[in-house]
């Protein structure tokens, strides 16, 4: 049986779920980049009210997002890296948990807040993710709802982040660091491909992003076909190409 349902009908993690769930993606999954989207997708069910979950990491200085659980995360992070700044980006330079109860007040990025809510996101929660004490990303929760992230949630969040750095910092050891950044890049690149695939599905169905990502995945689900496969043969079907790939990660200091 799984934990108990949250309002979107899927089922919120218990602790020994959650537990299980890392231990399970990271003896099943077979490289770094499998095991972020694992993770993400794990993340986004600690709880009620349909979270997202986006996966912050700068492996060649430029922050990316990694990993998803749904593409609203990736939007909400990449409103922060224009910027430069916000709770991912502060939670991850700094290595601290960065909590924001409700964007429509706009106390503390407001142009972000302003950002965020309008995109349907009303609070916040940004956790470190540390590899020998060091932090090497972040965990970026996003809830629909204010104040999503009360004591009780924020402290459940901060003890999976926890587990997770561990189960991140083995995963990272078994990758050389040549592989990882093969791997990190090939994850943007998924990404890359599932945004494309997601633009030729709202314009042939007329449906929003999220109802397009349903689609995808119910694909993705039905025919046992990794997502990005899924979207590379319907960016293929359109275009009469394969999905070019992302341009090469920046080089340079990070913050």
């Amino acid at each position: 049986m799984g934990g108990e349902r949250r309002t979107d009908g899927a089922a919120v993690l218990t602790d020994a779920e959650k537990l299980k769930g890392l231990q399970d993606a990271l003896l099943s999954t077979q490289s770094v980049e499998q095991f972020l989207h694992e993770l993400a997708d794990l993340a986004a069910r600690l709880g009620h009210g349909g979270l997202s979950c986006g996966m912050t990491m700068q492996p060649s200085g430029r922050p990316v997002t990694v990993a998803c659980s749904d593409p609203l995360a990736a939007q909400v992070d990449e409103v922060q890296y224009q910027l430069d700044d916000g709770p991912c980006l502060r939670a991850m330079r700094e290595n601290h948990v960065v909590r924001i109860q409700d964007t429509a007040e706009k106390a503390y990025w407001p142009e972000f807040e302003a950002q965020a809510a309008s995109s349907g996101i009303l609070s916040c929660l940004a956790l470190p993710l540390t590899v020998d004490g060091e932090p090497v990303g972040a965990l970026n929760l996003y809830a629909r709802e204010t104040a999503a992230f009360g004591e009780a949630e924020a402290r459940a969040a901060e003890n999976f982040a926890e587990s997770a750095s561990g189960a991140l910092a083995l995963a990272m050891r078994l990758a050389s660091h040549a592989a990882l950044i093969e791997q990190l890049r090939s994850s943007l690149g998924s990404r890359t491909v599932i945004d494309q695939a997601l633009g030729i599905i709202m314009a042939r169905e007329s449906c929003t992003q999220a109802r397009a990502f349903a689609i995808l995945r119910s694909a993705s689900q039905n025919s046992n076909v990794k997502l990005r496969d899924i979207a590379g043969a319907v960016v293929t079907s359109v275009t009469g190409e394969p999905p070019q790939p992302p341009p090469p990660f920046e080089t340079g200091t990070g913050h």
